[in-house]
């Protein structure tokens, strides 16, 4: 029995219909979230960071970088924890981070600290310089390769047009072939096809990974700047609402009925909510009707995380996530969207 059953697992009991003997489950959890804008104070050559300087428009000073740290680490520590109170995720993807400096203040925070939480980072090509990255627990996922796969506009576009590429980080989990691939897709300022040209691109990604092993657990995570009902997410990268509609090609997204039967999202836009972040996978983690053979990975349930500190309490943005900035003033918040999480389940032998 390795360290992580050890010191780590947590074990879930299902009783089986008419009396049959329990079994024990261990429990992985896998998130993702947007950090809206971690800089720090300093200029990186060839970025447009200019707000987030001491004599920019945000007057993004050490005092205010320090608190968007701590902010942040204290949000993603508690990711995972309402099933796995000591652990927390094994793997976050993260976007809007600028370099690998804030990810090594990031990690330095105690809470992520305590956890040994380290990170994936590829500087990338994005003219704001945002960049996607990956948290890891390496007592819980072992980073194996990593590929910064860019963005290539099609001929409907500007062919200088530079946004953030798709992080691709392939390793094991549970003992399993898993790759992350995060992303943070063109904004709707961009019209819907340059977000249908990221779903296509990572659509291709997947596709070949499952050829090259068909074992090969993937999670596509992001900020997606599209609902599950958009034609990038729901038709060209063919994520389908229910597990039975999940065929070989397809990807699974278990946050399409939170969108549209429960009218909830993880960030706010004139008083409605969208569901921009995403975790969605491909079939074979999918426990396809309720057989419950969870022998290999599988998906068990979903969550927004929505702790009482990640909203404004008051005002005119009650109820909606508490930014780091509104209008201009500094609120000492933490993000405009919420966190995600995905739990997965595997049998113990």
């Amino acid at each position: 029995m390795n360290k992580f059953y050890l010191l780590f697992v947590m074990a879930l009991l299902f009783v089986a219909a008419g009396g049959q003997a329990q079994k024990k489950y261990a429990v992985y959890a896998v998130g993702f979230y947007n950090q809206e804008n971690l800089f720090d104070t300093c200029h990186d050559a060839g970025k447009n960071d200019s707000e987030f300087l001491p004599n920019g428009s945000y007057r993004w000073n050490g005092l205010k970088y320090t608190h968007k740290l701590r902010n942040m680490a204290r949000a993603l520590a508690d990711m995972g924890t309402d099933v796995l109170p000591e652990v927390g995720c094994a793997v976050i993807g993260l976007s809007e981070v600028e370099n690998s400096k804030v990810l090594d203040d990031l990690t330095a925070q105690e809470p992520l600290r305590a956890r040994g939480y380290k990170y994936v980072h590829v500087e990338g090509p994005d003219t704001r310089g945002i960049d996607c990255a990956m948290l890891y627990n390496p007592s819980l996922f072992t980073v194996k390769s990593t590929a910064l796969l860019p963005y290539i506009p099609d001929e409907t576009m500007k062919s200088d047009f530079k946004t953030r590429g798709f992080l691709t980080v392939g390793g094991e989990m549970a003992g399993e072939p898993v790759t992350v691939i995060v992303c943070h897709w063109p904004s709707r300022f961009s019209g819907s096809s340059y977000r249908e040209c990221a779903a296509r691109q990572v659509k291709a990604i997947k596709d070949s990974l499952l050829n090259v092993n068909p074992d090969m657990k993937v999670f596509v995570m992001g900020d997606m700047n599209d609902d599950p009902t958009n034609k990038s997410m729901k038709e060209i990268l063919s994520a389908q609402p229910e597990p039975e509609a999940v065929k070989d090609g397809d990807m699974y997204n278990p946050w399409y009925n939170i969108l549209v039967k429960q009218g909830t999202g993880t960030l706010s836009y004139q008083g409605s909510w969208n569901l921009f972040d995403q975790i969605v996978m491909t079939p074979n983690l999918v426990d396809k009707k309720g057989k419950r053979d969870f022998s290999t990975l599988k998906f068990w349930k979903n969550q927004i995380v929505r702790r009482d500190y990640l909203f404004n309490t008051e005002g005119r943005y009650k109820g909606t996530p508490k930014r780091t900035h509104a209008s201009g003033i500094w609120l000492d918040g933490y993000s405009d969207h919420l966190p995600v999480v995905v739990y997965l389940v595997k049998e113990r032998k």
